[in-house]
C-alpha cells in the first residue's frame, strides 16, 4: 500500500517518463483548445477563467497541478486536487458545471492524447499498444482525482480510441470556443513583440497537433505550406531537444513543483482558498 509520503506513481511509470519532459508545455495550446472545443468546457472557461487577463498565472496553476499529481506525494496530489475541485464548484452556468464527469473525462482524454502524440513525434518513438494501454490507465488520474467516477472513463485503451474518435467527429465548437482560441493563440504577455517569434512557432505547433475535424472548425488555415513548416519544426525539435541534458529538460517540472509546494506550505498556515482553473 502506498503511503501518504509516496507518490501516486513511481519512477519508470510511463506517465512520469513522458510528463517529465518540459517540451510538452509547448503542446499545451493544442490540449487546451481541444478541451474548449467542447462547448460546455468553452462556456465555463469563457465565463469564469482568468486566462485572458493573466495567462502566465493560468499556466503556473495548471502545470503546478499536473506536476503535483504526476510527481508529488499522495498527500500533495490529493490536497491540491481537493482545492481544485472546491474551486470548480463555483464554475457553473446555464448547461454546464466544471465538476461534471462528462467534462472531466474529455479534459483527461485530451491531456493523454496530446502528450502521447507530441512525445512520439519529439522522440521519434512509436509506442506499442501495451505501452499506450499502460499510459492511458495512468492518465485516468487526471479525472478520477478530481472526483470523476472511474467507470465514467472509457475502460480500456481501445475503448478510449473509439470514444475519442467519436468526440472529434461529433463536437460542434461554439463562438465561445473561437473567442478563447483567439486569446490563447495571441496572449497578452510582458515584453510584447519580443515574444512574436516564439508565439508564431507555438501557433504552428498548436494547429499541427490539432486533429483536422477540430482544426477546420476553428477556421485555421492549413495547406501544404503550413504542413511542411510544421514538419520542419518537429524535425528541428526532434533533432535538438532529446540531446539536451535531462536536468535541462526537466527544469520546468522542478520550477513548477517547487512553486506549488511553497503555495501548499503557505496554505497550511492559513485558511485554504479555492483554486480556479
Amino acid at each position: 500500500m502506498i503511503g501518504m509520503t509516496e507518490g501516486l506513481f513511481r519512477d519508470g511509470d510511463l506517465i512520469r517518463v513522458i510528463a517529465q519532459e518540459g517540451a510538452l508545455i509547448a503542446a499545451g495550446g493544442a490540449a487546451s483548445l481541444l478541451q474548449t472545443a467542447h462547448p460546455k468546457v468553452a462556456q465555463g472557461v469563457y465565463d469564469h477563467s482568468y486566462t485572458a487577463d493573466d495567462p502566465l498565472r493560468r499556466l503556473r496553476n495548471t502545470m503546478g497541478w499536473l506536476y503535483t499529481v504526476q510527481f508529488g506525494t499522495r498527500e500533495e496530489a490529493e490536497t491540491l486536487s481537493a482545492l481544485v475541485t472546491k474551486g470548480h464548484e463555483a464554475i457553473t452556468g446555464p448547461g454546464y458545471e466544471a465538476n461534471d464527469p462528462e467534462l472531466q473525462v474529455w479534459v483527461a482524454s485530451t491531456l493523454f492524447a496530446v502528450a502521447t502524440q507530441f512525445y512520439q513525434l519529439l522522440f521519434r518513438r512509436t509506442f506499442t499498444e501495451a505501452e499506450l494501454a499502460e499510459f492511458y490507465g495512468q492518465s485516468k488520474v487526471y479525472a478520477t482525482i478530481l472526483g470523476c467516477p472511474e467507470e465514467r472513463m472509457p475502460g480500456t485503451y481501445r475503448e478510449f480510441r473509439a470514444y475519442y474518435a467519436d468526440m472529434l467527429n461529433g463536437l460542434e465548437i461554439s463562438d465561445a470556443s473561437r473567442a478563447i482560441a483567439a486569446r490563447v493563440l495571441r496572449p497578452k504577455l510582458p515584453g510584447g513583440p519580443l515574444h512574436a517569434p516564439g508565439l508564431m512557432a507555438i501557433r504552428l505547433l498548436t494547429a499541427g497537433l490539432t486533429p483536422p475535424p477540430i482544426r477546420e472548425q476553428y477556421g485555421w488555415k492549413w495547406d501544404a505550406g503550413r504542413e511542411r513548416r510544421f514538419r520542419l519544426l518537429i524535425a528541428a525539435l526532434a533533432l535538438v531537444y532529446p540531446r539536451l541534458p535531462v536536468r535541462v529538460r526537466t527544469l520546468p517540472r522542478e520550477y513548477y513543483l517547487h512553486s506549488t509546494r511553497q503555495t501548499l506550505a503557505k496554505m497550511k498556515r492559513k485558511p485554504a482558498i479555492g483554486v480556479r482553473s
